[in-house]
């Protein structure tokens, strides 16, 4: 029997239902929690509409801040993508909500966690295994795993039933799956089901039209301390306020669109459209300061390991050993990347134009230079160098044995 539930709430058609159900189903209090993280939506109506269903306790909490400080710019101090291409916006932020309903379910004395997520997606998981590595023995319900629904028809059809308001569309089709914070925004369903159907100019809710954007070019400037981003355009600021003044810049400029087919770790591809106007720049940026402030192989077993901790972060392993692990390492190398970095915005693109560091800068022009009179590099040196390189490959031709 249990004696309080705390649900991941969004004030949507899903977890309103879910709400109800759960009140219906398990004759208990259900706790709703819903997290700022920046999708700019209406939380006062959110809450009221949580009152509404009954509920006494209700969590409406601004976590934009820690969400920026404690995992976007951590994660994007190694360049994170998924696959070469998806900046993690979503998947970054379920562990933060993760570790909020377990708060909550401590606070208020609740022994079951439950979310909306359906069946299908990573998110069931991401929640699940974030809940269990923080409270190991909560219970988790996961109702579209569990329930007699199959469809948005059945969701509006129960909502009348128990007099949950819906905002009806008036196509009667259900719009794209979306899923909105600071870093970024998703389209998912739909007619974006054909890999082969082109997103529609439409669907766009963010970055403006490549054709609509400024027919100038705008130069901005990046700070960097210990790997991250700290002013842009000489206005220091926080992470939140950081990736919030570069959204601002990437959606003026059209840059951050992308349309990915995505092996999703419950075992099928995806196919999702995402906004990611700010974090692109970032990432751009933070890649060139790296470029002059990090030895070569650091660089490079940086870029090693970058799959691996995207995988650990699209798959719901962020409070794993193995993450934390690598997340000290990665902290320990940023300590060096610190310096400007100069970009040029321009019709959806991100054109690096300089960077510097006076402190920690490998770049050495005396050694680089065409021109160099110090001596500082030795050019004989390199003929033997090569020779050594070239052992095993003279070796290995004279027995015939390249391949």
């Amino acid at each position: 029997m249990l004696k309080k539930i705390v649900l991941a709430y969004s004030g949507g058609l899903d977890t309103s239902v879910i709400l109800r159900w759960l009140q219906n189903t398990y004759k208990c209090d259900v706790v709703p929690f819903t997290a700022n993280i920046g999708q700019n939506e209406d939380l006062d109506s959110i809450a009221k509409k949580a009152a509404d269903l009954g509920c006494t306790e209700i969590f409406v909490e601004d976590l934009v801040e820690e969400f920026a400080r404690d995992f976007v710019f951590p994660m994007f101090r190694i360049n994170a993508l998924y696959e070469g291409e998806y900046l993690l916006g979503t998947s970054i932020a379920r562990p933060l909500i993760a570790s909020h309903l377990v708060r909550i379910a401590k606070k208020t004395g609740a022994d079951a966690i439950a979310h909306g997520a359906t069946g299908k997606g990573n998110d069931q998981i991401r929640f699940e295994l974030g809940a269990y590595a923080l409270m190991p023995d909560v219970r988790v319900i996961s109702p579209w795993r569990t329930w007699e629904f199959q469809s948005r028809d059945d969701l509006i059809a129960y909502a009348d039933r128990e007099g949950i308001p819906v905002d009806r569309r008036s196509s009667g089709k259900s719009d794209y799956s979306t899923d909105a914070n600071l870093l970024h925004i998703s389209y998912e369903g739909g007619e974006l089901e054909d890999p082969w159907t082109e997103p529609p100019a439409g669907m766009w809710r963010w970055t403006k039209d490549i054709e609509d954007t400024p027919d100038l070019p705008e130069d901005i400037t990046i700070r960097f301390e210990r790997g991250d981003a700290v002013s842009v355009n000489n206005q220091s600021g926080s992470p939140a306020t950081i990736l919030s003044r570069l959204n601002d810049l990437g959606i003026l400029h059209g840059i951050g669109r992308t349309d990915i087919v995505e092996n999703r770790f419950i075992g099928m591809k995806s196919r999702g459209c995402y906004e990611t106007p700010g974090g692109s720049i970032l990432i751009r940026a933070h890649r060139a300061m790296e470029s002059i402030t990090l030895d070569r192989e650091v660089i490079h077993m940086m870029e090693d390991m970058m799959p691996r901790y995207a995988r650990l972060v699209y798959n719901g392993f962020w409070w794993s050993p193995e993450r934390t692990a690598l997340q000290k390492i990665i902290d320990e190398i940023q300590k060096n990347v610190c310096g400007l970095v100069r970009l040029r915005l321009f019709k959806g693109n991100i054109i690096v134009l300089g960077r510097r560091s006076s402190s920690n800068s490998m770049y050495d022009e005396a050694i680089v230079s065409f021109d160099d009179e110090s001596g500082a590099y030795t050019q004989s040196d390199a003929e033997g160098f090569i020779r050594l390189n070239a052992l095993r490959l003279r070796v290995g031709a004279a027995r015939g044995r390249l391949l």
